[in-house]
């Protein structure tokens, strides 16, 4: 009974209020460190290893501590967001891509999500900030005014008890106290126009429950840009939207893009929304990065086994198949991470090497990065060109 209690996850009141106990220390700890006030800027600042990038995120550990054990949500991510470009962050649900967004924004679930480890570096208008270690009083400079968010759902992400306008003019009022009520109206009018609301006026007044899907992510695009931020964070922009309006909102984020000269981090499931936006693709597979490179690279030429089912799973226009491909097995559990590669238990392309330890990156071209066994002699040479 014992041991099958073990092996589906139970866990005894005892153990549960030890583990909480636990939580509680490391997590207070955490906060105390971040909300504290009048912190020097030079614990916080931080140098670009390419002054190219916009944002560096350097072996990212975000976790949850909850009561059954620690969810390891994002394991040591490390990937670049250059100036001027887009890239797309691929994967399944669960896999960590949101968490590393919200890591980004410090909008992680507080205090039980807390970065716990490693660096996340944002070249700012005023200098380079580690937002890892950016307290609280100063990140609220940085979000909405620097970096933005579109979030997944416009609906439960607007407040449905103040009008459209009130929302956009506050992210406005707020990063630019020298703006009268006049100049702040006129500016979110504007906005609403750029991103194709024709009814400015009238949607300014309008309630988020008046408004269509479509119309509700425009919103949130404008409140996004309104201060014409470095970076764009745009989670699942086109969700639940149509198709000729998921079109529109991507020609319009790659058209904001370039007028204001943003980055954009763009998280989706849709291979074909990567594939016609981004310039970089990052894969992402139980809170680690399985394969990065440019969108090229990894469309013509995956590396990672999980990659090439992602693909594989995709249907094909003009190609007539009986079923479509699915990659077999689950998930490992995220609180009882395995210590080999956390794809091998699903992978149908294992060799020898996968029975050890978690695969090292390995660099198949200046651009292009995989975690796998099966390129470590292609790493190899790569590493003796160099």
């Amino acid at each position: 009974m014992t041991n099958a209690k073990k092996k589906s996850g139970y866990i005894s009141a005892r153990e549960s209020r030890r583990i909480s106990k636990k939580n509680r220390k490391i997590t207070s700890a955490i906060e105390k460190q971040r909300n504290r006030k009048n912190v020097d800027p030079s614990e916080y600042s931080a140098t670009m290893r390419d002054s190219a990038n916009v944002v560096e995120f350097d072996n990212l550990h975000t976790y949850f501590f909850t009561d059954i054990g620690t969810v390891k949500a994002v394991d040591g991510v490390s990937f670049d967001i250059p100036r001027g470009k887009t890239v797309g962050v691929v994967g399944e649900s669960g896999c960590g891509k949101s968490v590393t967004s919200l890591s980004l924004m410090q909008l992680v679930q507080r205090p039980q999500g807390q970065i716990v480890k490693g660096s996340i570096r944002f070249n700012g208008e005023d200098g380079v900030y580690d937002i890892a270690k950016t307290p609280t009083q100063a990140m609220q400079n940085i979000r909405g005014k620097q970096i933005s968010m579109i979030f997944q759902e416009p609906m439960t992400s607007l407040n449905p008890v103040f009008r459209v306008g009130m929302q956009v003019d506050e992210v406005i009022a707020l990063h630019d106290s020298t703006l009268t009520p006049a100049q702040v109206k006129a500016r979110t009018i504007s906005m609403l126009e750029m991103v194709g609301i024709a009814n400015c006026e009238g949607v300014y007044r309008m309630y988020p429950h008046e408004l269509s899907g479509g119309m509700r992510q425009r919103v949130m695009i404008a409140m996004a840009l309104a201060l014409s931020p470095r970076l764009i964070i745009a989670d699942e922009p086109t969700t639940a939207l149509d198709v000729t309006i998921q079109a529109q909102i991507l020609d319009l984020l790659r058209h904001l893009k370039d007028k204001i000269n943003s980055s954009i981090m763009l998280i989706t499931h849709d291979l074909g929304v990567i594939a016609e936006m981004a310039d970089y693709v990052v894969v992402m597979y139980s809170g680690r990065v399985v394969e990065k490179g440019t969108v090229q690279e990894v469309f013509k030429t995956p590396s990672h086994p999980y990659t090439i089912g992602l693909l594989n799973s995709k249907p094909v226009v003009n190609r007539q198949v009986e079923r479509l491909y699915s990659i077999p097995g689950k998930v490992p559990n995220p609180i009882n991470m395995p210590d080999y590669c956390y794809f091998r238990d699903r992978c149908e392309l294992c060799v020898a090497p996968c029975a050890g330890a978690y695969p090292p990156d390995i660099q198949l071209s200046p651009t292009h990065t995989v975690s796998c066994y099966r390129y470590a002699d292609q790493g190899k040479e790569a590493a003796d060109h160099v």
